[in-house]
């Protein structure tokens, strides 16, 4: 009895917990602009599909690739034994599905034990490649302190949670084998089970239990440090895919007030002074200073970013030496973030903390390194587009603050003033090859 109200309290606290920190999120994401982005739902399954599900564009590096499926099926499989895990928690129950499943049941633990040693040796490799190989793009400045530390914590907590199912799955194993000469006959722990049949039946109860408990603790403590974590997006890969961006890559996004002035004033029929506002608006701001002139959208691929890196690791200008790191543009993004929704919740959204995302975080020589190539994008497994924030970030600086590096001063001069970026007219370019 009192392991059933232990438990079902466990259960209540680490939802409820749970669900507040989905709610600061969901809030979070949420304070930014509006976007549309619900069209073509047939090409946005199958992206969320092929890209999330199917993990198409981590297979352009096979190695880490593979690692990751490892991880990632074992996740999912391992929800299936949760099921029987709580209907046996709050019950009081052994093993629920054993008598009525049968030989499937033998075959799903099975299949649910090779996975998770797979996963104990994709977590193993992960630990090296960060931390004793050191690979590059996992150790750049932006790396350094938490999330280095976030990177190796989830790691340890697989381990140990890999962990607590053999010793569960064994200890009831030979305690399996003690009370009925039978096994279960699931495909690693009746080859660990035996192992343990020396030992006294009472502390094979006990490793048992510790194993139950262990593997329950551990699935709340990961389930409810996601949301603090760069492992968030085990959740948010999928809804991040769906709301993916459709368009050519290359192709940016215009304002709509400054789109419909421009028209008024190409049309020669119409006299852009004469036109009446009947609803009038505020005066809207031009590109973004700050998370809330972004896109919920923008916000969402924040909270999604992996920190893998890819997109940092294919950046030319990181590359070549600049400041420029698409990753540390998502990182600071979501930091940001974190830090105005806190602000909000407690004092209002009217209230003002003297800092912004441009220039606080993020700096003006990082986003003026930009080529816009969308490498980053091209390389995210998750569909995240740190361009579009980049872009947005610049356009505040040159419409809002007039703020334009030397180099780029002339090119938008001879814009103004020839219609186009060279020094002299565009009806002039073709002269050369003019017959004389």
């Amino acid at each position: 009895m009192i392991s059933k109200i232990l438990f079902t309290v466990l259960l209540i606290v680490s939802l409820g917990f749970f669900s507040w920190n989905i709610y600061k999120i969901y809030y979070n994401i949420y304070l930014g602009k509006d976007v549309k982005r619900n069209d073509n739902k047939k090409h946005r399954l199958k992206t969320m599909i092929l890209v999330a599900f199917g993990q198409k564009k981590m297979f352009k590096r096979p190695i880490p690739a593979l690692l990751h499926l490892a991880i990632y099926l074992a996740f999912i499989i391992t929800q299936i034994e949760l099921i029987e895990i709580f209907i046996d928690g709050i019950f009081g129950t052994h093993r629920f599905f054993k008598d009525s499943l049968g030989n499937f049941y033998t075959f799903i633990i099975s299949f649910i034990e090779i996975l998770s040693l797979l996963a104990l040796i994709a977590t193993f490799a992960f630990l090296y490649r960060r931390n004793l190989l050191k690979l590059p793009r996992l150790n750049m400045n932006e790396m350094k302190g938490w999330p280095k530390m976030d990177a190796n914590m989830i790691l340890y907590m697989e381990i140990i949670l890999v962990l607590c199912i053999f010793m569960m799955n064994s200890a009831d194993e030979a305690i399996k084998i003690e009370k009925s000469n039978l096994s279960y006959g699931f495909t690693i722990s009746s080859f660990l089970g035996p192992f343990l049949c020396s030992l006294d039946y009472n502390l094979l109860f006990i490793i048992e239990r510790i194993g139950w408990w262990g593997h329950i603790i551990m699935v709340f403590a990961f389930l409810n440090y996601l949301p603090y974590s760069k492992h968030f997006h085990i959740l948010l890969a999928f809804p991040n895919t769906y709301y993916s961006n459709l368009q050519k890559k290359g192709k940016f996004t215009n304002m709509e007030n400054v789109t419909k002035e421009v028209k008024l004033m190409m049309n020669p029929d119409i006299d852009p002074f004469s036109v009446n506002n009947e609803n009038p608006t505020d005066l809207e701001s031009f590109g973004a200073k700050d998370v809330t002139d972004l896109t919920w959208k923008n916000l969402m691929d924040s909270y999604t970013c992996t920190e893998c890196g890819r997109c940092t690791s294919s950046c030319p200008a990181n590359l070549t030496g600049k400041l420029l790191s698409p990753r540390k543009i998502m990182m600071d993004t979501r930091d940001r973030l974190t830090e105005v929704g806190d602000n909000f919740r407690k004092n209002g959204k009217d209230y003002q903390d003297g800092k912004s995302l441009l220039g606080n975080y993020i700096t003006e020589e990082e986003l003026w390194a930009c080529t816009s190539c969308n490498a980053c994008v091209e390389e995210c497994p998750v569909n995240i587009d740190p361009l579009s924030i980049i872009i947005d970030l610049r356009r505040y600086l040159v419409m809002e603050q007039s703020k334009v590096p030397n180099e780029l001063t002339g090119m938008l001069t001879n814009i103004e003033n020839n219609g186009a970026p060279w020094q002299f007219s565009p009806t002039d370019r073709l002269k050369w090859a003019e017959d004389e």
